[in-house]
């Protein structure tokens, strides 16, 4: 399938410029374009959202069965992409048919029994703390001090793990999310830590999601359970977090937004449905397999073909966006949390929409007049082509006393 124009799937425009870059491969290649992955791995990228939505509603014809896949013999044993395209890994992800609809079932009523204003009061719990770390300075970085400790944490403690335990499954989860060459390792640590929390919940059950998931008569293995313990804590942290840093980047450096931060609460839920249209967390997630040859956008996909999802590109399409404005109402039919069978399941898109939500609300309540402290251009991306967010978000702001420190 490899074609002489395919377009590599990484490199600084994907940090700098992503969305004239799927502007220009739409113009180039159509609504189906051949990429190019690490180790010059040749894969499709469906960037069309009409074709978007037809792999994610067909998942006979689009397989998530990896082992369909028709490169495997070219794969290196270290590929850094392995943690997110592996072979025969017990997880949802890699689950089809009934067995796949069961383990989802599984999984929504672990996430949906967590209770509603206890999670709240979980992310402002900690969410405080968070900030009374940096309140009185004056300055900070919202991504590193903020938005990438704060998700982890509240589902650490959903899912049963000692709050002591974040900071180790932030960084494993970065490292293998980067696809970079600490890929493989952060891995390892996520699933020693996760067959550690099984194994105590075990002995000793309680009030979470590891628990009740245990508690499930449908005969999933501890190894099963561990896969999609990692999947959760890796599709609920890092997007989470660079949705909180997403949207208050467009809160900070935009007009429409600005009157609001003084003004009350209600234009934080249009900035992050903004954010979810033009600069979604999850920009490309791989992905699909052909079960047969077939054609796609005007292309002729043979079987075993990977086909990444080009959510991002999809929102964007301008077949379906002809105005190109912006989108800061109600209007949800974006792709940002998937679509068909394998989409999020829905009680795991409401917790972190109640993490999101907290986090830059408390943000903005203890920090009222929180301002930019660079030029908004000066702002970079992590170089990832899979997940979008910030290197760093400084801000300035007057400083504040700890709401531990107040009597």
């Amino acid at each position: 399938m490899t074609t002489p124009d395919a377009v590599p799937l990484g490199g600084p425009r994907f940090q700098t410029e992503p969305a004239r870059l799927y502007r220009e491969m739409r113009r180039d290649h159509g609504a189906v374009v051949p990429v190019l992955l690490d180790g010059d791995v040749p894969a499709w990228l469906v960037l069309g959202y009409r074709e978007l939505h037809q792999v994610t509603g067909d998942p006979v014809l689009f397989s998530r069965d990896s082992d369909l896949w028709n490169q495997w013999e070219h794969i290196p044993a270290d590929w850094p992409l392995l943690p997110m395209i592996g072979r025969k890994q017990p997880s949802i992800l890699y689950t089809v048919g009934e067995r796949h609809r069961q383990r989802a079932g599984m999984i929504s009523d672990a996430l949906e029994a967590a209770d509603p204003f206890e999670l709240r009061r979980h992310a402002e719990r900690f969410a405080d703390e968070l900030v009374d770390a940096l309140c009185t300075a004056g300055e900070a970085d919202l991504v590193a001090q903020y938005a990438m400790l704060l998700p982890v944490r509240v589902l650490a403690r959903l899912y049963g793990f000692p709050d002591e335990d974040g900071p180790g499954l932030v960084t494993a989860l970065n490292d293998m999310i980067d696809g970079r060459e600490r890929a493989l390792a952060g891995q390892a640590h996520l699933a020693t830590s996760m067959g550690q929390l099984i194994a105590d919940r075990k002995k000793d059950p309680a009030h979470d999601v590891v628990t009740r998931m245990l508690a499930d008569g449908s005969g999933f293995s501890d190894e099963e359970i561990t896969q999609d313990l990692m999947v959760m804590m890796a599709a609920g942290h890092q997007p989470t977090a660079d949705w909180i840093g997403n949207s208050l980047r467009l809160m900070l450096t935009d007009d429409r937004f600005a009157a609001s931060l003084f003004g009350g609460r209600h234009s934080v839920a249009e900035a992050m449905n903004e954010v979810l249209w033009e600069d979604t967390p999850t920009q490309n997630v791989a992905g699909r397999w052909a079960a047969r040859d077939t054609h796609l956008g005007g292309r002729r996909i043979q079987a075993g073909d990977l086909l990444l999802l080009g959510l991002q590109g999809a929102n964007s399409d301008p077949q379906v966006r002809t105005d190109a404005s912006a989108l800061t109402g109600g209007n949800n039919a974006h792709f940002s949390f998937g679509h068909g069978e394998h989409r999020c399941p829905f009680p795991a898109q409401e917790i972190a929409e109640v993490i999101a939500r907290t986090g830059i609300e408390v943000v903005l309540d203890r920090l009222p007049d929180i301002d930019l402290a660079v030029p908004a251009e000066s702002l970079t991306r992590r170089p990832s082509p899979w997940l979008r967010g910030l290197t760093e978000l400084p801000v300035r702001f007057t400083p504040v006393p700890a709401l531990l420190s107040r009597p």
